[in-house]
């Protein structure tokens, strides 16, 4: 299992429902990415046609079917060539329609790509709020493998209120947990950005730091339809120290930078340690027990 990887995130600049454009940008931050050195691309949660179309409730859900595709669609499809020819992963959110399902029901998926063409996708299983208005619960976690091991996929208000599904993906061998996301800024009267910055930053820290792993977070930035999107695309994961604790460091982003943008960094997956699912010295097992947890339900 390889340790070196080169990861590529995206602050994407949404052009609102209009699928040809973003669908064209998306290909684009893949390419370039990928003649920078970049081995996995992670784009934002539903950045093939935007956020705000969605969540609208004035707009009917026969017209939303008319904007998903199927996993393997023609926008995945497009998306896979460039993969298959740079020879990269990518990662980016759109909304999902079955084939083994009624055709009134969505997905608010994250669709997985690699060098071989398309992998699988990941329904988000915590709609936030209105999302539920149009889309159904995913079911199940969702993990791809890579040369670099494997790798989860969680989206948005999975990610920051839900964390039994990062420390799911931990206990399954995850060293890099994936946020696609679309993270409203809302702007204070002082105009100040530090309200955002500290909701949408803590708890990726917080799970950083929790499970010694890394986390890749790409989201939205600038205006949708209704809402300003704040950006904050980045790449965090473990810091050496001197100790024998878990310290936090930025590799490339952060919750300050919300110009659009591709955002770059080559991380060491080796010091993801997972420290609480390895065999300790002194017990001889993992502090992780849940065995035990299971008993609480």
């Amino acid at each position: 299992m390889k340790d070196i990887m080169t990861v590529a995130v995206v602050n994407f600049k949404v052009d609102a429902c209009n699928k040809e454009s973003n669908l064209s940008r998306i290909c684009g931050y893949v390419e370039a990415a990928a003649k920078r050195g970049a081995d996995l691309v992670l784009l934002p949660e539903l950045c093939l046609y935007g956020y705000d179309y969605y969540v609208d409730t004035k707009i009917p859900q026969a017209e939303k079917i008319e904007t998903a595709e199927l996993k393997d669609g023609p926008s995945a499809q497009a998306v896979a060539e460039v993969a298959k020819k740079y020879g990269v992963y990518v990662v980016f959110g759109m909304a999902e329609k079955k084939e083994d399902t009624p055709d009134t029901i969505l997905y608010n998926s994250a669709i997985a790509i690699g060098p071989e063409g398309i992998i699988d996708s990941y329904q988000k299983m915590h709609p936030f709020e209105t999302e539920s208005v149009w889309c159904e619960k995913g079911e199940k976690p969702f993990m791809f493998d890579t040369p670099w091991g494997p790798v989860g996929i969680s989206i948005c208000f999975d990610t920051y209120q839900f964390p039994e599904l990062q420390r799911h993906y931990c206990a399954q061998g995850c060293r890099l947990v994936l946020n696609p996301t679309a993270f409203i800024e809302e702007v204070p009267f002082d105009g100040s950005r530090d309200a955002f910055c500290q909701t949408f930053g803590k708890t990726l820290e917080y799970g950083v730091i929790c499970n010694t792993i890394y986390i890749a977070t790409a989201n939205l930035t600038g205006m949708d339809t209704e809402c300003y999107f704040g950006g904050g695309s980045s790449i965090m994961g473990p810091k050496i120290t001197p100790f024998y604790e878990t310290m936090l460091h930025y590799y490339a982003g952060g919750p300050e930078d919300n110009q659009a943008e591709l955002l770059m960094a080559t991380i060491d997956l080796s010091l993801a340690e997972r420290r609480l699912f390895v065999d300790k010295e002194i017990t001889g097992v993992p502090d992780y027990r849940p065995e035990i947890y299971k008993k609480f339900l």
